[in-house]
């Protein structure tokens, strides 16, 4: 008797999925076949294509994460390639994709194949999930798909999938909603059949039981669905908590001199870790652009140099997932340089400033002022 976890499901049905796992994953499979979108990652069994590809699919929709990664792939054929760039070029490359906490990965995990596994991809679900930025359902798709073990994904679209096929209330960002849709998803997975299977489960998700106005009627096993039939489609799945958003209030300054202006490596475990900005001061309030120029921050900026003002921007709210940055950027030109850049600071021809990665908010700034070329 499988043991189970308070998955709010009605009795009887739990009874029927000893014998229908086969039936379910057979009637998506089915619907797999004819529907699913063609994906170049889908027709390979190299695990370095598929990692790539999960990885940069992360929080990213698949028409925004395309051109990456095919850039990617034209530039680091292999994971060999990928670990001897430099993390610089990762990081350039991936510019504009956000989240650079998984190029960053990405680039030590590269690191781990070539050092610890002889530049071959782990076989075995423990032994990726030991690589930095892996956890359990990239370990998942990548052993699955790449070698299909029986191992099942659950994504976003999967948790939402089976939250209202099986009318699942428990929150799915809650342990125990984690534990109980990783046993349910294992439950049903197809053990002959787990890669095609995982890719059915994953592409209704996708294009049929999507966040908002989900295509019910379409759905391959509709007719088993708990939230189809009670009409409570728009209530699952639940999420438990929400993580506040917190507001910033950051000063960028455009600093030019002849023809070179400053820029500023960001370290620290902040937004943007390794990537480029401009010297800013942060504020812990809105304060009047004008009095930014009295503050200790600024003078340490440029010290004792003559400046003379060119341009004040209006406030610019640049959203990340749980952070709202209120930006100003100021423009400024330097009659007389008394200082030399230093402490993750330099002077950069504008000539030579497209080879930096910048975050976006920065890049559209530059390319607006004609400091970066496009």
């Amino acid at each position: 008797m499988v043991k189970v976890y308070n998955f709010c499901l009605a009795s009887s049905l739990i009874e029927k999925l000893k014998v229908q796992t086969v039936h379910f994953s057979e009637k998506i499979i089915a619907w797999y076949e004819v529907n699913k979108r063609t994906l170049p990652w889908r027709e390979s069994g190299d695990p370095y294509i598929i990692w790539l590809s999960e990885i940069i699919l992360q929080q990213t929709r698949v028409e925004q994460g395309m051109p990456y990664f095919y850039k990617f792939i034209e530039t680091f054929p292999d994971v060999k390639s990928f670990a001897e760039a430099d993390e610089h070029d990762i990081l350039k490359l991936w510019q504009g994709l956000g989240y650079y906490s998984r190029a960053r990965n990405m680039y030590h995990a590269a690191l781990s194949i070539v050092n610890e596994f002889e530049s071959k991809f782990p076989a075995s679900f423990t032994d990726l999930r030991k690589l930095k930025g892996v956890g359990d359902y990239t370990a998942a798709a990548i052993a699955s798909f790449a070698y299909n073990l029986p191992h099942a994904v659950v994504d976003g679209n999967v948790y939402r999938f089976l939250s209202r096929h099986f009318g699942i209330h428990t929150p799915i960002d809650s342990t125990e909603g984690k534990r109980q849709f990783f046993l349910l998803a294992n439950k049903l997975l197809d053990k002959k059949k787990p890669a095609i299977h995982n890719q059915a489960m994953m592409e209704v998700g996708a294009l049929i039981c999507t966040p908002r106005n989900p295509l019910c009627n379409q759905c391959p096993v509709n007719s088993s669905c708990l939230a189809f039939h009670k009409k409570t489609i728009g209530q699952l799945p639940v999420k438990s908590k929400k993580t506040a958003v917190k507001n910033r209030y950051l000063f960028y300054f455009l600093i030019l001199y002849k023809n070179k202006f400053i820029i500023h490596k960001r370290t620290g475990n902040d937004i943007w870790k390794n990537l480029y900005d401009l010297p800013l001061v942060e504020t812990s309030k809105i304060i009047k652009p004008e009095k930014i120029f009295a503050t200790p921050g600024f003078i340490s900026i440029v010290k004792e140099s003559l400046f003379r003002i060119n341009k004040i921007s209006d406030s610019i709210t640049h959203k990340l997932t749980h952070q709202n940055l209120h930006t100003v950027f100021i423009k400024l030109t330097l009659e007389q340089k008394n200082f030399e850049s230093g402490a993750h600071m330099q002077f950069v021809s504008i000539n030579n400033a497209k080879k930096f990665p910048f975050p976006k908010l920065i890049e559209n700034y530059l390319l607006q002022e004609k400091v970066l070329k496009p």
